[in-house]
């Protein structure tokens, strides 16, 4: 299923007149459409340079990656790490490991990503110690709430968090909907519309992506 919610032409002319992928993510993008069951989860040349330009901003000491997938968000996400930093990225996945780790290894970040094997409730927990300063929630829809609410407590003051599918295939408009994924991610976008100590932005890029500034 594509899930870019904006028209095509007007995705294609963004992406047009973006940057263009860089070798190894238009390569990894490229092999998981052709090969990879469920392509419609890749973040994409459009999303993937947002993902970049955020990580850029941040310059993030560490990063946390809540779904991984073929790992093509991770090398946007990795593009500002600080000197010494990483991303820890979390999947329950692991039969696409040698697809992400050929990939991130081209890329050069061999040794600049940590993989987490595992259901991201299980191992968050386990990461407490590590200052992560980004992180980005592409993950179960049902489990957004908790992913956020750990995440918030997890992380200090002035740390982004990126939320993706925050539109889920605009059917967060339909108050009829059946689908029970909307209905989760609807939930969960007037959870976070009321929770204090946080600064929000829903951006209608591709499938919807939320940016989360923790304030205090």
């Amino acid at each position: 299923m594509d899930k870019t919610i904006t028209s095509v032409p007007a995705n294609r002319y963004a992406e047009n007149f973006s940057s263009p992928e860089d070798a190894v993510s238009a390569a990894l993008n490229a092999y998981t459409v052709a090969n990879v069951r469920g392509a419609g989860m890749l973040s994409g040349h459009l999303q993937g340079n947002f993902l970049k330009m955020i990580s850029l901003m941040v310059r993030p000491r560490n990063v946390l990656e809540l779904g991984t997938y073929t790992g093509y968000a991770t090398i946007a996400l990795a593009a500002g790490l600080q000197d010494g930093g990483h991303v820890h990225t979390i999947d329950t996945d692991s039969t696409l490991q040698d697809v992400r780790d050929s990939h991130w290894k081209e890329a050069g970040l061999a040794g600049k990503i940590i993989q987490h094997t595992g259901k991201a409730l299980d191992v968050l927990p386990t990461l407490r110690p590590v200052p992560f300063d980004l992180a980005f929630i592409d993950a179960d829809k049902g489990n957004y709430k908790h992913y956020l609410d750990l995440l918030l407590e997890m992380m200090p003051a002035d740390s982004t968090i990126i939320i993706d599918n925050t539109l889920f295939h605009g059917e967060v408009f339909d108050e009829a909907t059946s689908d029970r994924n909307a209905i989760k991610i609807h939930d969960f976008n007037q959870y976070l519309q009321q929770l204090p100590d946080v600064f929000h932005v829903l951006l209608p890029i591709r499938d919807g992506i939320t940016l989360v500034r923790k304030t205090r």
